[in-house]
């Protein structure tokens, strides 16, 4: 099984590595986490010449990581998602499947590959992005940009987790509707849209937002949200993995069960 699982993973590499697009989501990835954070530091340098101190912006570490967790990690879950997608729309699927008739374990490795590989990148982008916002943002204005505690570590160290979970949840979803358009806009409009829309439905909004998977995600790297949750991060992000998992879980019996 072992030997299986490693060709099946060099499979995935050289299918992976072997097309521009994912070069192109690294890039992205990359260019959105660096810029977004050298943007925040540079309104964080401005705002210390208002007069009034509470116009002044104090940037903390969610702050100068949400271009990855905000933006990078969208890019991500799109390029997953397309790994299965693409498969199915030139059916090179079932040339996947015939080689290894094992669906589930195919999957897997799927998951897993572009998992470790986002969860390094994202995490790695994510601490640059800090001393990036600190070094632009300057003395003053990047004060908060301390990596005091838990809470202070949080935003960084759980960058990989939330981008290795997004993965798979995104694998799920694009082989539970192996069709690229429709997978793509449920992943940027969940997170986007979707869950904000349930503060316009007053008390039922607040019972449910608790139970949201992505709220849960950012209320774990430290995002400030209008939400009473009913446990902590550590629990939120236990709440994100298990709704993922679920997720992947169906689509592993969804894909053993239909044709390719």
């Amino acid at each position: 099984m072992a030997s299986i699982a490693l060709e099946t993973m060099r499979a995935e590499r050289i299918k992976l590595t072997s097309v521009q697009s994912p070069w192109w989501c690294f890039a992205v990835i990359v260019a959105l986490g660096l810029g977004f954070a050298a943007m925040i530091g540079a309104v964080a340098r401005s705002s210390m010449s208002i007069d009034d101190p509470a116009g002044r912006f104090h940037p903390t570490i969610d702050a100068a990581v949400g271009g990855v967790t905000g933006f990078g990690v969208l890019v991500l879950m799109i390029l997953a998602a397309l790994s299965v997608t693409s498969e199915y729309r030139f059916g090179v699927i079932r040339t996947t499947f015939i080689a290894m008739p094992n669906r589930p374990l195919v999957l897997t490795v799927k998951s897993v590959f572009i998992g470790v590989l986002g969860a390094i990148l994202t995490g790695v982008v994510g601490l640059i992005a800090v001393y990036i916002t600190k070094a632009v943002a300057g003395e003053e204005a990047g004060a908060q940009l301390v990596f005091d505690g838990d809470a202070g570590w949080r935003p960084v160290y759980g960058i990989p987790l939330f981008a290795f979970f997004a993965v798979v949840l995104a694998v799920g979803v694009g082989t539970l509707l192996r069709q690229s358009a429709g997978t793509i806009a449920l992943l940027l409009l969940w997170p986007l849209l979707i869950e904000s829309l349930f503060n316009l439905f007053g008390s039922f909004g607040r019972e449910v937002m608790p139970f949201l998977p992505f709220a849960n995600a950012n209320h774990f790297l430290g995002i400030e949200q209008s939400v009473d949750f009913h446990w902590g991060p550590w629990g939120s992000l236990v709440y994100f993995a298990v709704f993922t998992l679920v997720v992947f879980g169906i689509s592993l019996l969804v894909v053993d069960r239909r044709d390719a």
